[in-house]
């Protein structure tokens, strides 16, 4: 399957549309069942992928990385300390260097002004493979896992249970884009964020996608899927002992998903367990959280093919 857009960068899951989504995701199977069948796929022969990041990381840099040896081409790995973006050298001039060399750049960051910098500079294809604002690349293998496990996208009902963060921006985001109806439950005063809450509310109009943000734990009732994260995100470590105590009734544990006894279980990893989900539940039947972790490789192979192939 021969996918083709005219999207340059991602840097939130609104860049591509729902057609381009779904072609996006029908490409990623393909590419998935190749994998298991011992099919090679080198669609990117020849080609380099830059992986900046400003974060630790496992899936990204371990997806990415496979992804394009799987795809026949190659990446490098840039860490914090080898680049410093806009400490040892500005952002524009990061952009344009790596431009110049590479095919594909993508970049898991602090701040969204960083990804979005590289992506107005480099004039290569930019990813977004975190930043405070979206984590897109993870809404993908969200969406991929979801139709997997639930055979339709559209009426499904995700219940986000913790803070309003970016994994909740672009599953909201996302959703909506898909016709899902998203839920973001949590503590008051973590809610998502009120403008990206208007940008999915804007495209659930065209969707019929509902929409809601909630502090009730029994609003999870009847869910499709739940999901969690982190209560505390890189960079806000200072915060995690305070937030155990506002998020504790917010745990997604055996208790709460007897609530949606057949609901797909999901969570971005890394856990940690014991707070804002129980080992053991983790582990309950339903649970496609590795079956979820695994799909970063073959979402984004699909979006490397689909900006660069």
């Amino acid at each position: 399957m021969t996918v083709r857009t005219a999207v340059r960068n991602y840097l939130s899951v609104t860049d591509l549309t729902a057609q381009e989504t779904w072609d996006l995701l029908k490409l990623a199977a393909d590419l998935k069942r190749h994998v298991k069948e011992r099919r090679p796929h080198p669609r990117l022969a020849g080609l380099t992928l830059a992986m900046v990041f400003q974060k630790p990381s496992l899936r990204t840099r371990v997806s990415f990385e496979i992804g394009m040896t799987q795809l026949g081409g190659h990446a490098i790995y840039l860490g914090p300390s080898d680049i410093k973006l806009g400490e040892r050298e500005s952002i524009e001039d990061v952009a344009r260097t790596l431009g110049r060399m590479s095919d594909l750049i993508m970049a898991r960051v602090f701040g969204h002004e960083i990804v979005a910098g590289l992506g107005a500079h480099a004039g290569v294809p930019v990813i977004n493979g975190l930043s405070d604002l979206e984590h897109p690349c993870q809404a993908l293998a969200d969406l991929l896992t979801v139709w997997e496990h639930r055979r339709r996208l559209e009426g499904q009902h995700l219940v986000f249970v913790g803070d309003g963060n970016n994994v909740a921006h672009s599953l909201l985001l996302g959703g909506a884009l898909m016709g899902m109806h998203v839920t973001v439950l949590g503590p008051p005063g973590f809610e998502p964020r009120a403008d990206v809450l208007e940008r999915a509310r804007d495209l659930a109009k065209k969707t019929g996608a509902r929409l809601a943000v909630s502090h009730d734990p029994a609003d999870v009732t009847g869910a499709d899927v739940v999901y969690t994260d982190v209560w505390a995100s890189m960079g806000q470590e200072s915060e995690a002992v305070a937030r155990r105590e506002v998020f504790r009734p917010y745990q997604v544990n055996d208790a709460l998903m007897a609530r949606c006894p057949n609901a797909t279980l999901l969570h971005c990893l890394p856990a940690h367990y014991g707070e804002e989900i129980e080992y053991t539940t983790s582990r309950r039947p339903g649970s496609a959280i590795f079956d979820q972790a695994e799909n970063r490789l073959h979402a984004q192979k699909a979006l490397m093919v689909m900006l660069a192939g």
